[in-house]
């Protein structure tokens, strides 16, 4: 295979306590040539935890370039972190999706590359329950024990104390909720699932698709001045009605730009559609 020439025999510092490398190290290394290392005791729960006692410090893609930066000084000059979101799909509030995304510093070539994948498949849920019955249906209902659980006294945990994280055998769920219930001063316990990578497969697979979009960016370099990373920074929309051939919400180009020569790029039908479904149109359609 031919790696990438910027990246070849490189070696890069991926930042993870999860485990994270299992998926991403293979796709890099087999896509890009570089070797990545995963540094030992880097505590990436300082940035932040799914279980809310330790609060994410900024955004999402903040969030990850701050845990790649804080890899480039221990003297690397490549590194790449990656940071996952829960909540509401953006075009269907009522779904929940999972938002990964994986970034590439590249101090040398002063890149920063961002990976993403929005995807409908996750567990993620939580539920209050007040017995052990519903706490196995709840089990049953979100893919334990293949994912795992987390049982804690409030939904706003302060400290580990309040909760008892990486629950993955059914002994283990029940003497967690027992203790839980045991403790609790209303008789309920919260019960979670865990978003952590190494304890959420369908999570590492998003992972994985996040980092596939990655390389993809990488690979498609600028017409102008050949720097990786020629990006799709806005959507134009206003894709003509094939009926009465009205402006509708559907995408008619896509503006592509380079970070490093500031080259931009109109494409026109991006999606391949020339013309809308009528049913996409608010005057046909309203």
């Amino acid at each position: 295979m031919n790696h990438h020439p910027l990246f070849s025999n490189r070696v890069a510092v991926l930042v993870t306590m999860h485990y994270k490398e299992k998926v991403i190290a293979p796709i890099l290394e087999q896509e890009l040539g570089i070797k990545v290392v995963v540094p030992q005791k880097f505590n990436t729960d300082s940035f932040g935890t799914f279980t809310r006692e330790i609060k994410r410090i900024g955004t999402q893609i903040e969030a990850a370039r701050l845990k790649a930066e804080t890899a480039l000084a221990m003297g690397e000059t490549l590194a790449i972190a990656s940071e996952g979101t829960f909540g509401p799909h953006p075009a269907s509030p009522f779904l929940p999706c999972n938002r990964e995304v994986v970034i590439l510093l590249d101090k040398t070539n002063g890149l920063e590359i961002i990976g993403q994948e929005i995807s409908t498949q996750t567990n993620f849920s939580h539920r209050i329950v007040d017995s052990l019955e519903q706490a196995q249906d709840f089990a049953d209902a979100v893919g334990f024990p293949e994912h795992a659980l987390v049982v804690s006294l409030s939904s706003s945990p302060t400290s580990q104390d309040e909760m008892i994280k990486g629950i993955k055998t059914t002994e283990e769920l029940v003497e967690a909720v027992q203790l839980a219930l045991n403790s609790s001063k209303d008789g309920k316990v919260y019960l979670e699932t865990d978003m952590r990578a190494l304890y959420n497969p369908t999570r590492m697979k998003n992972i994985a698709a996040s980092t596939h979009d990655l390389v993809r960016k990488l690979n498609h370099a600028c017409p102008n001045c050949s720097c990786p990373g020629f990006e799709l920074v806005q959507r134009i929309k206003g894709l003509p009605c094939a009926y009465c051939h009205a402006p509708t919400q559907l995408t008619i180009a896509a503006v592509y730009k380079c970070q490093k020569c500031g080259f931009s790029e109109h494409k026109l039908f991006p999606d391949e559609l020339e013309e809308a479904d009528p049913a996409q149109c608010l005057y046909c359609n309203p």
